[in-house]
């Protein structure tokens, strides 16, 4: 089994999680290196994976911020005592001799999507172990699952396809177009105004596509005739930000 780890999502987690007081007799905050590092291991020990990679985001911007050139705007930067801790966790994973993968222009989830595609086309079994969403649409029986860190160092749920409907109201092949219509704050992505996630879902489940959904607009109440025509391109324009 293939294991693949989102750096720096695991990171952030870790940093969040453990208290800041967590430093070097020189003052060096090692709260989210301890964190990943526990977590780590506890992931080696709890699923003994045969292979693991780690893929790490680059700092640079990526082929989303040329699309849209407010993607994660509204994201404060990086505190100092988290980035000062980014180049210990990669020296971490380097002496535990373990392979760590980025690349200019993408992110993370974009090599975790790459290298999750190409083993399952091999018939190898994958987990991916992230705490972000978009994950969600990798998601394919009975090779992929997703291990999705919900909080802190240890909280973890194992979806496969059935966990994904049973959490989305929708399966992992139409996850994107879920999202596209809903939207991601978190990315300061908006959504069709007054489509939630039970409206996607029931959408999406309905018409399939995007382009299902809006070939049917006008069937559906004053509100979601409206709404979704009118914010068609943001729709479209999620999708392709979301896609993996």
């Amino acid at each position: 089994m293939l294991m693949l780890i989102d750096g720096n999502s695991l990171t952030y987690r870790a940093f969040h999680a453990l208290p800041t007081d967590l430093q070097t007799s020189s003052g060096q905050v090692t709260n989210a290196v301890f964190g990943f590092t526990a977590m780590m291991l506890n992931l080696v020990r709890d699923h003994r994976p045969d292979r693991v990679v780690v893929t790490f985001d680059r700092p640079g911007p990526t082929f989303r911020h040329e699309m849209v050139d407010t993607y994660k705007a509204n994201r404060d930067a990086a505190p100092d005592i988290l980035r000062q801790q980014m180049g210990l966790v990669r020296q971490v994973v380097e002496t535990f001799g373990l392979p760590m993968i980025d690349a200019e222009g993408f992110e993370a989830d974009d090599v975790i999507a790459t290298l999750a595609t190409e083993a399952a086309e091999r018939g190898e079994d994958v987990i991916v172990v992230t705490g972000d969403r978009d994950s969600y649409q990798l998601v394919s029986d009975p090779h992929v699952r997703v291990l999705y860190n919900k909080r802190g160092v240890s909280d973890y749920v194992l979806y496969d396809e059935a966990g994904i409907k049973e959490r989305t109201g929708v399966a992992p092949s139409s996850y994107v177009t879920y999202a596209a219509l809903r939207g991601d704050p978190s990315d300061n992505l908006p959504g069709v105004p007054g489509v939630g996630e039970k409206t996607a879902a029931k959408l999406v489940n309905a018409y399939g596509d995007l382009d299902g959904i809006f070939e049917h607009a006008e069937e559906q109440t004053p509100k979601l005739r409206t709404n979704p025509t009118e914010h068609e391109a943001r729709a479209r324009s999620n999708l392709e930000m979301m896609t993996l």
